[in-house]
């Protein structure tokens, strides 16, 4: 009881001790508690510092610019696609993650058998009849397509048709309401113009940023991107297939890709024509497909000074037989200055000239061979279906293939079986035109049917599931060691722009 009596003693010292350390803090102010806090006196500003009359022409500027933008948002939609994947298949590149990396969402259904991939693009209404326009890669290969409106509508959307080649494709959706943006001539549009680009970025619907055109029809370019409009206006991840908008909001352009190393806006990116839109849309909407006209032959570039003559024109590197240009009697060499009453100042031009040229149209081409002018004449015929695999557009010269030995081939089995990889010379690389800090394989071939299609000869892999890869030794171990359950992601450089593949089992 002694000891019972001490305790409690102890304990009693204890609390008041604790309380007149309390009542000590609190009278000296110690304690920041609400109720002893008094009021702080402030004063906010009453007026602006910049009086509106000096900056009128701003302020004029940005009620403009509220007008554009809440003009053109209604005939903005967001893509939304949904497709299943049978787990139990074999492998096969992920559609969804060429060009951009659009925003995914994966789960599995209740029967356990199949994945079923969601994502996130853009698109735009340039019909009374509800006709919108979206990237190709957009709503490739899916099973279920919806658009949301600006409004927060829903709509089934069908796919009237599609083009991998230009990157475009047409949707419908039933909707007597719509406010469809007129398609604009992008052959007037000039770098330094003002543009605004409107999407679906990362599924934040209705975001809007500005810009300028950066640049246009570089005639140098041998790739895709000579025939794009560049643009610095942020485009990031779900921005594919929103439009690029003018200050009249008239679209100019398709926004459809960016070069980044980080997987987002670097203020680099590229929009397609609203001109060749135009054309692929109502070839689609008439045809069902894409009608092109067709020349049959490989081009490079004319250098300046060569010739004795300026740098306009294409030279004819190849013919191929049975075409319209072999009609023509076309030879090596020869360089092409006219083409239908049209200068053609280089290669796009030529292209574009060709492809859009009414079919079995008879045209004259003037050209200078061995100094002398000469003209000829030939008839469009419509390009061939395996036009593009034989490795030749119109008016379009392409890398050459890298040629392997075949003790340098990477051959692998497991999720990587079908496709063949060869080590990358600085030789390749400058054929390719890839970057100088480029280190991987390169594609050398891939087996077809196999579900990779997207992946192409002359690609190089410069990471597997990122592990860096600087040979074919390094590929062929990685590649042995994978796990034929998990999905792949291979960083795959083409020519100068990067993008990730993703292989999934399927």
């Amino acid at each position: 009881m002694k000891n019972l009596a001490k305790f409690l003693l102890f304990v009693l010292l204890i609390s008041a001790g604790i309380s007149l350390l309390y009542d000590y803090r609190l009278k000296h102010g110690a304690l920041n508690l609400p109720s002893a806090r008094m009021p702080e006196k402030y004063t906010l500003a009453s007026t602006p510092n910049v009086d509106p009359k000096q900056v009128a022409s701003l302020e004029a500027l940005n009620q403009e610019r509220r007008t554009l933008v809440s003009s053109v948002i209604p005939s903005v939609v967001a893509v939304k696609t949904s497709k299943k994947i049978d787990i139990r298949r074999q492998y096969g590149l992920d559609p969804f993650e060429f060009f951009f990396r659009n925003q995914q969402r994966q789960f599995r259904n209740p029967n356990d058998e199949a994945l079923v991939q969601n994502a996130l693009g853009s698109g735009v209404i340039v019909t009374n009849e509800g006709h919108i326009i979206t990237n190709n890669h957009v709503v490739d290969q899916v099973d279920e397509i919806e658009v949301q409106l600006s409004d927060g509508r829903t709509k089934k959307a069908r796919l009237v048709g599609a083009d991998s080649q230009v990157d475009l494709a047409v949707l419908k959706i039933d909707d007597p309401g719509v406010k469809p943006l007129k398609l604009a001539d992008s052959d007037m549009v000039q770098a330094g113009d003002f543009v605004l680009a409107i999407g679906n970025p990362f599924g934040f619907e209705e975001t809007v940023t500005d810009g300028i055109i950066s640049s246009k029809g570089r005639p140098n370019r041998t790739d895709a991107f000579g025939d794009l409009l560049q643009t610095d206006a942020a485009i990031n991840p779900g921005n594919s297939g929103g439009p690029l908008i003018n200050l009249r909001g008239e679209v100019v352009g398709i926004n459809t890709a960016i070069i980044s190393r980080s997987g987002g806006s670097q203020g680099i990116g590229f929009a397609i024509p609203s001109n060749t839109v135009r054309t692929a849309l109502e070839s689609l909407l008439k045809q069902g497909r894409i009608i092109r006209g067709y020349l049959g032959i490989q081009t490079r570039a004319l250098q300046p000074g060569q010739n004795n003559a300026n740098s306009e024109g294409v030279i004819v590197n190849e013919v191929m037989p049975g075409s319209p240009a072999a009609q023509a009697q076309l030879q090596r060499g020869d360089i092409i200055r006219r083409f239908d009453g049209h200068d053609v100042k280089n290669i796009n031009v030529l292209r574009s000239l060709v492809a859009q040229t009414e079919l079995n149209k008879k045209v004259e081409l003037e050209i200078m061979r061995e100094g002398k002018a000469l003209k000829v004449a030939t008839q469009i015929k419509e390009q061939p279906m395996d036009y593009q695999t034989a490795g030749v557009l119109p008016g379009r010269s392409q890398p050459q293939a890298p040629q392997m030995e075949p003790n340098d081939q990477g051959d692998t089995s497991g999720p990587l079986a079908s496709i063949h990889v060869g080590d990358l010379t600085a030789e390749m690389a400058r054929q390719l035109d890839l970057p100088n800090n480029v280190r991987g394989v390169v594609v050398t071939n891939v087996d077809p049917d196999s579900g990779v299609a997207e992946l192409q000869k002359g690609d190089v892999i410069e990471e597997i599931n990122q592990q860096p890869i600087s040979s074919v030794s390094d590929y062929n171990k990685i590649a042995a060691s994978l796990d034929p359950s998990q999905p792949q992601v291979l960083s795959v450089c083409r020519h100068r722009m990067r993008s990730f593949l993703v292989l999934r089992p399927r």
